[in-house]
């Protein structure tokens, strides 16, 4: 099994965003941080989970279909839309995603406090400064 977190950070006067991605497997984490498109923390949230699952297909590879994915994110729009299969504004990112998830055994994705997602939150942040 696998466990991912993913969250963004986002500057709001400028749209700058990052994300934060944790893998966790067999007590070995992996962090990954990214400078994101601009855009709003919403937007971030869901290219963040993208980015996250991409980042594990590549680890992954062939083994990705014989996987358990343990998903964590502190944004609710994300968790809601992925539970729901539906997000008003962000359809798009909820189909692609859930497209990546049909690659993978099984997916549980889970809402999480902030607090709990302090991993990919820092770096998250750490990305956003890095340019």
């Amino acid at each position: 099994m696998f466990t991912l977190y993913t969250d963004a950070a986002t500057e709001t006067d400028s749209g700058r965003s990052a994300a934060g991605i944790l893998i966790i497997h067999d007590g070995k984490q992996q962090q990954l941080k990214q400078v994101l498109p601009n855009g709003d923390n919403h937007q971030a949230e869901f290219a963040a989970a993208l980015a996250g699952f991409k980042a594990l297909m590549t680890l992954l590879g062939d083994t990705a279909s014989q996987t358990t994915v343990r998903y964590f994110t502190d944004s609710k729009i994300v968790a809601d839309s992925l539970l729901k299969h539906y997000a008003k504004h962000y359809q798009a990112q909820v189909d692609e995603l859930l497209a990546l998830h049909q690659r993978f055994a099984i997916v549980v994705t889970q809402w999480v406090p902030e607090k709990q997602n302090q991993g990919a939150h820092h770096l998250a942040q750490q990305a956003l400064h890095m340019g």
